[in-house]
C-alpha cells in the first residue's frame, strides 16, 4: 500500500468522491480520466440528506452548502389537470427527521467542488486522457490496461468509469445496458424566461402519461433547469445530442397547456435516452471493484445516481480504514454493505417511473389518491430509509 496507490478509473463524481474519501482516511489513489480534460457535462441534479452526510464525510461540506439552491418542497403536480397531487415540506421539520437539508445544485458545481479538494491534496494524482480497457492482477497487485499507453499498477482498482464501464465489461461481462426507451430532454434557461406564476422555489415534478416534466431552480436563482421526459422507445443509446424545440415537444399534445408551455421557454435543448441494468450480486473481482453508475447504474426517478455513487465512496472508504491491510476482503465488506440498498434504489427507480410518474387512467387515479392522502409525517416516515444513511448503514 505504501507503495502503490489505489487506482481509480474514472474522473467523474464517484471517482473523485473515492478519492477524496480515500485521502480522508490517509490513503494515496490515482485517479486515470479518459477525457482531455476533468469535467461534468449535464445541468441540475437534486442532492438528498444522503448526500449532504456523504459531502461532510468527503470534506466538501462547506463548499457543496455554497453552491446549493434550498428548495421549499418537492411538489407532485397532475401533467393532465394542473392541479396538485401531493407536496413533501422541506423545512425544519424534515431537516431533523433526515438530519440534513433537500437541495438542488449544478452538477458542474459539485463536480468542481470534489476536484478542487483531489487537486489540493497530496494523497490524489489526477491524470487525464487515460482510457481504461481492461485489467490483469496476480494477487499482491493489479494492473489497469489502458488505450495507447503503458500499464499502470496500483495496490486495487475501482471502476468508476460510468454507464459502459470497461472494467465491468470484464468483471460482470453483461454485455451493453438496458435501454429504456425513456427519452430525456434537458436545458437550462435564464430565471425571467420561465413563466413567472412558475418560479417556484420546488423541486416540482408535472406527471402525465408516458411522460413528466421537471423544473427547478439552479445557481442562486439565476436559471431554472428544465427536464422534459417521454416514452418514444428509442433503442439507441444517445448523450447529450442537440435537438430542436419542435422534437422535444413531439408527444406532449395530451398535456395541460400551463405545463406544456414550460417546453416553448426552454432553449438549446439536448437529448439523453435513459438507460440502465439490472442489479446483479457480485462487484469484486480479486483487488478490483465497480463503484457508481459502472456498479449499479439506476434511471432517473429516484433523483439518486450522485448520491449512491458518494455513498458507494464514504463506505470505501471506511471500509479501508477499519480493514487490516487485505485488499481483497476489504472490497468484499464494501459490497456486502451496498449491494442490498442500491439494488432497492435501482428497481425502485423503474417502478415508480412506471407507478407515479407516468401512469394513465385508473393508475393514475389510485396515485393521486393515495399520494394525496399522506402527512408530511408519514412521507418523512417513508422516506427515512432513502435520506437518512450515508452509505455506511442500509
Amino acid at each position: 500500500m505504501a507503495d502503490r496507490p489505489i487506482l481509480i478509473a474514472g474522473g467523474g463524481i464517484g471517482g473523485l468522491a473515492t478519492a477524496a474519501g480515500l485521502a480522508q482516511n490517509g490513503f494515496a489513489s490515482l485517479v486515470l480520466e479518459q477525457a482531455a480534460e476533468l469535467g461534468e457535462i449535464g445541468a441540475g441534479i437534486q442532492i438528498g440528506p444522503n448526500g449532504f452526510h456523504s459531502f461532510d464525510y468527503l470534506g466538501i461540506g462547506d463548499e457543496a452548502r455554497a453552491q446549493a439552491v434550498y428548495i421549499d418542497a418537492l411538489r407532485l403536480m397532475d401533467a393532465q389537470t394542473a392541479e396538485e397531487i401531493a407536496q413533501v415540506p422541506l423545512g425544519e421539520d424534515f431537516r431533523r427527521h433526515m438530519g440534513n437539508p433537500y437541495a438542488v445544485v449544478h452538477r458542474a458545481d459539485l463536480h468542481k467542488a470534489l476536484l478542487d479538494y483531489c487537486v489540493a491534496s497530496p494523497l490524489v494524482e489526477l491524470r487525464t486522457s487515460h482510457k481504461a480497457t481492461g485489467y490483469e492482477q496476480d494477487g499482491n497487485s493489479v494492473t489497469l490496461l489502458l488505450d495507447g499507453r503503458d500499464p499502470i499498477t496500483g495496490s486495487a482498482l475501482i471502476g468508476a468509469e460510468g454507464l459502459h464501464s470497461p472494467v465491468r465489461a470484464q468483471l460482470v461481462g453483461d454485455g451493453a445496458p438496458r435501454i429504456s426507451g425513456h427519452t430525456t430532454y434537458r436545458s437550462v434557461i435564464p430565471t425571467e424566461q420561465m413563466p413567472e406564476d412558475l418560479r417556484w422555489n420546488a423541486a416540482t415534478l408535472w406527471a402525465g402519461p408516458k411522460c413528466h416534466i421537471v423544473h427547478y431552480p439552479l445557481k442562486g436563482w439565476k436559471v431554472f433547469n428544465l427536464v422534459v421526459t417521454y416514452h418514444r422507445d428509442l433503442q439507441e443509446a444517445i448523450s447529450g445530442r442537440p435537438v430542436s424545440k419542435d422534437e422535444v415537444a413531439q408527444g406532449f399534445e395530451h398535456i395541460h397547456p400551463r405545463a406544456r408551455q414550460i417546453i416553448e421557454h426552454g432553449d438549446n435543448w439536448k437529448l439523453w435516452v435513459l438507460c440502465d441494468r439490472d442489479p446483479v450480486d457480485n462487484w469484486v473481482d480479486g483487488r478490483v471493484a465497480l463503484l457508481g453508475d459502472a456498479a449499479h447504474p439506476m434511471l432517473q426517478y429516484f433523483a439518486q445516481g450522485a448520491c449512491m455513487a458518494m455513498e458507494d465512496a464514504v463506505c470505501l472508504a471506511e471500509a479501508m480504514k477499519r480493514g487490516d491491510g487485505d485488499i481483497e476482503t476489504v472490497l468484499k465488506s464494501y459490497q456486502q454493505q451496498r449491494i442490498a440498498r442500491t439494488a432497492r434504489v435501482q428497481v425502485g427507480s423503474r417502478l415508480i417511473g412506471d407507478y407515479v410518474y407516468h401512469p394513465d387512467g385508473a393508475l393514475a387515479a389510485a396515485r393521486n389518491q393515495v399520494l394525496s392522502s399522506r402527512t408530511p409525517a408519514e412521507w418523512y416516515d417513508r422516506l427515512h430509509w432513502l435520506y437518512g444513511s450515508n452509505g455506511l448503514q442500509n
